[in-house]
């Protein structure tokens, strides 16, 4: 089965700290983030992964009456914002949640983990 670990944090505060830490820091903190990675990649159960540009990016798109409308920045405004995702393949939602308990934010964010669900293209059917 296959899971998405989405990544919650508060992007303004990520930010703040990003900027007080030292190089040395800076590095040690997106080694943890190797780390994880490594171990989803050695443990067999990575499918995909990636961290997102800010928000201050994002668009929505919405389509109203046949006529897109675009819109800058996220969905909606929360205190937490979506900073990235993992794909997970296990056995089990008490695995993804134990991966999802290891992902290196998880201390001071939150992670949502959904199951993925897989359709099958049987044309005709």
């Amino acid at each position: 089965m296959q899971y998405l670990l989405l990544i919650y944090g508060d992007e303004q505060a990520r930010n703040e700290q990003w900027e007080r830490l030292s190089e040395a820091e800076q590095k040690q903190m997106m080694d943890q983030w190797w780390a994880y990675t490594k171990e989803l990649e050695d443990a067999g159960v990575h499918v995909a992964g990636e961290a997102l540009h800010p928000t201050e990016t994002a668009k929505t798109v919405r389509v109203r009456d046949g006529e897109q409308l675009v819109t800058d920045g996220p969905f909606a405004e929360t205190k937490e914002q979506l900073g990235g995702y993992y794909v997970v393949d296990v056995d089990s939602e008490e695995e993804a949640l134990r991966w999802a308990a290891k992902v290196p934010s998880a201390p001071y964010g939150s992670v949502e983990v959904r199951q993925v669900m897989v359709f099958t293209a049987e044309v005709g059917s």
